[in-house]
Parts: C-alpha cells; structure tokens; sequence
C-alpha cells in the first residue's frame, strides 16, 4: 500500500482511490480539492477535467502539451465553508512540484460549488509570492511565473 498523494497521511486506496475510480463523491471542497491534485500527480486528467465546472470545463486536448511535472506535496492553508451542508467554499492551498530539475511552489486560492450535491472546482486564483532561491541565477526566468528576468522581477524586490 502506497500513502495518497494528496498528504493527508491515509493510504491511497482509502484516501482519494475511491474518488478517482468512481465509487464514492468528496463530500466537502476540501476533499474534492485533495483528489484533484491526486488526480494531477497520477495524471488523471479525464478526473480533472469531470470535476471541474461546466463553465470552465477544459477539454482532453487541454493536457496534451503539458509540461513533464512531478508533484511532490500538497498543504492546504485554509478552508471558508465547503462542508458537508454548503453549497460553496473556498481551498487555499500550496501545491508543490519538480520540473525540469528545479522545485516550485503554486499557492492558489480555489472557488468550488455543489451542484445538485456534487463538488465542482470552479475557478481560482493564483497568489504569486516573491521566491528566492540560490539556485537561480539573475538572468533565469523568475519563479514566480511572471515571464521576466528574475533580477527585473522578485530579485529587485528583495524577496527572501
């Protein structure tokens, strides 16, 4: 038995398994939250794509050019409503991932809503916070996502 990657410290078979083959519904954003991100690191994208909105609802093709990624953690940071009685809540989290040898960090700030008494992700937006690592260089790309130089962007602003 392998742990869930979701980070919740529960084996994966009765963790979010049961989520992604089928057989039962997350009962709160958070837990929809949680197999979502399970879903990305085992590369579920059929799951990822049914748990999403239909007003936001990316198509197959949508992950045909994805970039070789390796999810390595996931930390939820807060929750608003989202419980089992809610109609919509809001999952704070930092999802953490290897690419192209470096590690990064994604914080986002998820919207999930019930319809018709299952979770659906929304929409959600990305909280870019200044990184600093020593392994990038002044010329690399900023980590933060911002397409600048990372001396014109988080360096210049002295983050820690």
């Amino acid at each position: 038995m392998t742990l869930c990657p979701c980070n919740s410290a529960k084996e994966f078979e009765q963790c979010c398994a049961p989520y992604l083959d089928g057989t039962a519904k997350p009962e709160t954003a958070e837990a929809l939250m949680r197999s979502r991100y399970t879903a990305y690191a085992r590369e579920d994208y059929p799951y990822v794509i049914a748990t999403c909105h239909e007003s936001n609802r990316p198509t197959p093709e949508d992950f045909e050019d994805e970039v070789e990624i390796t999810w390595t953690g996931l930390e939820i940071l807060e929750t608003d409503l989202g419980g089992a009685d809610d109609e919509e809540g809001i999952v704070e989290f930092i999802a953490k991932y290897r690419s192209k040898g470096n590690d990064y960090s994604l914080r986002e700030r998820s919207s999930f809503v019930r319809v018709e008494g299952t979770w659906f992700y929304q929409d959600g937006q990305i909280i870019r916070l200044p990184v600093r690592s020593d392994k990038i260089g002044r010329n690399d790309p900023c980590p933060c996502g911002s397409g600048k130089k990372h001396k014109k962007c988080c360096l210049g602003k002295g983050a820690v």
